[in-house]
């Protein structure tokens, strides 16, 4: 069994340790939500205000050139690049996940219309994040295709000859399942059909190769991993194969090939530029950059390889802690424990009361979250926690377990105030 002094000697010989002084932690917490919301970079404050004060205060419409707004969507998404395996120039940082969905999915679409007419299904996982299967819903209804959805261990074998797009989240955000990118984008190019990848749960958090699989597609949010905040930007990347050969429908100035040229006629800039739309959020941009900073900070240290050790590190430690300590208390693992399929993240099942005992941890200072099941049972209801290896600690997580087992020994989560639904869960 692991102890509390093991955990601690592990803290003192983390290589990652002194990352975690890049961030704002509030004292008395354990955060185990970074999967939903990445916590505050010191720098981002004072970034932010500078932005306000001396910039826009005194820069006033000058920054866009003189503070170099106007190329931060390229600028971070050549930062952004290195974390998801692809080349500068190749990436943008715009807009939501939601919006650069529909924006990459819908230049599929079309690519499947002009090359491939007989193909008119997108494929997806069941249980994918709910609104990439609302976005694809819209499209496909206004275009003519079928969304067909199968269980995650069914999507290679789902490849039929009518499929023109697979589209997935590469973590999957209810069981932090990890698909194989690069087996299923081969086996989706085997098939004729393209792949869109969804990377909201993977961006920052495990290493990913989008140019080595020959991904076609991908995007992903920027306040996860990223930590960039609160509906900060997310991102967009295309491959150099198709960035030039189709528009996406959201023709906005941004895009244009020469903005300040107002001309009447939409021209499309080329490459990943064509993927942006209108003005950006500058205050919300300069946020993202220290976000993506805290993540480019371990790159002295080993980078999304040696983040990825602790990851599983801190996961798998998590994981005994629990079957250890919470056994006969009617947990189940739903996260895999194969390395190779497992996100940043460790979820559990329970028949009865995880909104309760999420509430409960929350009220001691351990944050995670809840996802509910499905009405008719099929799927259970799940407690998240999320392990950010920038700043997360082993010894943070032998007292997250340790709560955990209080909580169910004791029955705090059965207490009416902790099963009161809140709007966000």
């Amino acid at each position: 069994m692991t102890t509390l002094q093991d955990c601690r000697t592990m803290d003192a010989q983390d290589p990652l340790r002194e990352l975690r002084d890049l961030f704002a932690l509030p004292e008395g917490v354990i955060y185990l939500d970074g999967n939903s919301l990445g916590v505050l970079p010191r720098a981002t404050a004072q970034r932010v205000a500078r932005t306000v004060t001396d910039e826009w205060g005194q820069g006033l419409i000058g920054s866009w050139n003189g503070a170099g707004w106007f190329d931060l969507p390229r600028r971070l998404g050549d930062r952004i690049a290195p974390l998801i395996g692809a080349q500068p120039g190749e990436v943008v940082a715009t807009d939501s996940t939601s919006i650069n969905l529909y924006k990459v999915l819908s230049a599929a679409l079309h690519h499947a219309q002009a090359e491939a007419p007989g193909r008119r299904v997108v494929l997806s996982e069941r249980d994918n994040f709910p609104t990439d299967l609302y976005i694809a819903q819209a499209l496909c209804r206004d275009r003519g295709f079928e969304l067909r959805l199968v269980d995650g261990a069914q999507v290679q074998s789902s490849l039929s000859t009518d499929v023109a797009v697979v589209m997935l989240t590469h973590v999957n955000y209810r069981s932090g399942a990890m698909h194989d990118l690069a087996a299923v984008t081969t086996a989706a190019h085997h098939a004729g059909a393209l792949t869109i990848w969804d990377l909201a749960h993977s961006a920052g958090a495990v290493p990913v190769e989008l140019a080595g699989a020959g991904a076609d597609f991908a995007v992903g949010c920027g306040y996860k991993y990223l930590n960039g905040g609160p509906g900060a930007p997310a991102f967009a990347w295309v491959h150099p194969r198709h960035a030039d050969r189709f528009e996406q429908p959201l023709a906005g100035w941004w895009g244009h090939a020469a903005p300040f040229e107002f001309t009447p006629h939409y021209r499309p800039a080329a490459g990943i530029a064509r993927y942006l739309c209108g003005t950006q959020p500058i205050l919300s941009m300069v946020a993202l950059e220290c976000g993506i900073d805290t993540v480019l900070a371990a790159q002295p240290l080993g980078g999304m390889a040696a983040l990825r050790r602790k990851s599983l590190a801190l996961t798998d430690l998590f994981i005994a802690l629990v079957e250890e300590r919470c056994a006969g208390h009617g947990l189940a693992l739903v996260t895999p424990r194969e390395h190779a399929r497992r996100g940043s993240q460790v979820c559990l099942s329970r028949t009865d009361g995880a909104y309760g005992i999420v509430q409960a941890l929350i009220a001691r200072g351990v944050i995670g979250d809840f996802r509910a099941g499905s009405a008719d049972g099929g799927t259970p209801d799940i407690l998240r926690f999320g392990f950010t290896p920038l700043y997360t600690g082993f010894e943070e997580v032998w007292h997250a377990a340790d709560h955990l087992q209080q909580v169910l020994q004791g029955g705090e989560w059965r207490r009416p105030e902790f099963n009161r639904r809140h709007a966000v869960t």
